[in-house]
């Protein structure tokens, strides 16, 4: 996603500069659709080499910054080779694992549920079952799918390779017993613990009673994600109730950027947070698997099958800046 909204950027970019419109466009490399060069530039379709040859050579790229561009091109239209290092993908995760792959830094807040990298399976399966009539009801995607999919993409805070540096401000209310049965939230805060000994991970604790900056309240849950390749645009993925939103542009990234670090102030450090997880999980009692819940028959659903190298962000003192 970030590969192509990248070469959109860059296309755009070069036929303003080679002074043609977008009709001029069409009509010079001969393509049928006239809204093709739209999405193209709009990072909403999945690049084709020969086209975006086409563009290179209209645009008259050559060089170093043709030799970029293909290889952006590639890495954004390699979808299958990218699926293929997830055993199963529905389409709901595939937006979230694609802004994933590749990151260098995630910063996540989770007022209310916890975020889909956190997650254990059986927390999940609370999560889905218990909205499913809200968010999706004609949704007929086994469950089961949908939690395989969430834990392939949490692979990637614990990749061999420079897995991301990851931080995440957790409300109390997102860890209490609203959600869910006792055992699995005592499997969720137990698993929060682990992570939160990983070096890549840290997990704050914000307390009901601190003080958020100027009295701010934060409105929704949102996830800030930054790249290696200092090329490749920043985005916020922001959480609505039946769909999300990504932002790209500068002045959001910024704001988004600066509510992460009031939450970060003004929650419990790392460390005094871990206590708080695991005298949280030890109240709830001996822990009897994460996946202990067994949802009512009304809310279960039928089943049907059916390169250039950066400055490494974790050197960085305060991420993630406004900017």
């Amino acid at each position: 996603m970030v590969r192509r909204r990248r070469l959109g950027a860059e296309l755009r970019r070069l036929r303003e500069a080679a002074g043609l419109t977008g009709d001029q466009v069409i009509a010079r490399v001969g393509w049928a659709s006239a809204s093709k060069l739209s999405r193209l530039e709009n990072g909403r379709s999945r690049p084709d080499l020969s086209d975006v040859l086409d563009l290179l050579d209209l645009y008259e790229v050559t060089g170093a910054t043709r030799e970029e561009l293909i290889g952006v091109t590639r890495d954004a239209g390699n979808t299958r080779g990218w699926l293929r290092s997830y055993p199963v993908m529905t389409q709901r995760q595939r937006s979230y694992a694609e802004l994933e792959a590749g990151c260098a830094e995630i910063f996540e807040y989770g007022p209310v549920i916890l975020p889909g990298l956190l997650q254990t399976p059986g927390y999940t399966r609370v999560r889905l079952l218990s909205s499913r009539e809200v968010i999706a009801p004609d949704d007929a995607e086994d469950p089961e799918t949908e939690i395989a999919a969430r834990v392939a993409r949490q692979s990637t805070l614990t990749r061999v390779a420079e897995p991301p540096r990851y931080e995440a401000v957790l409300e109390e209310a997102a860890l209490g017993p609203r959600g869910g049965p006792a055992p699995v939230m005592a499997g969720q805060l137990r698993h929060l613990a682990r992570l939160a000994g990983l070096p890549n991970v840290m997990l704050w604790v914000l307390p009901p009673s601190a003080k958020v900056a100027d009295w701010y309240l934060p409105e929704t849950a949102f996830s800030i994600y930054r790249f290696a390749d200092p090329d490749d645009p920043d985005a916020v993925a922001v959480e609505a109730l039946a769909a999300d939103l990504i932002l790209t542009e500068d002045d959001m990234l910024a704001r988004y950027g600066r509510v992460f670090d009031w939450l970060r102030q003004a929650a419990r450090p790392p460390a005094e947070s871990l206590t708080w997880i695991t005298e949280a999980a030890a109240a709830l009692g001996p822990l009897a698997g994460d996946d202990a819940y067994a949802p009512p028959a009304s809310l279960t659903p039928p089943v049907q099958r059916r390169r250039r190298t950066p400055q490494r962000p974790s050197q960085r003192t305060n991420p993630p800046p406004d900017r």
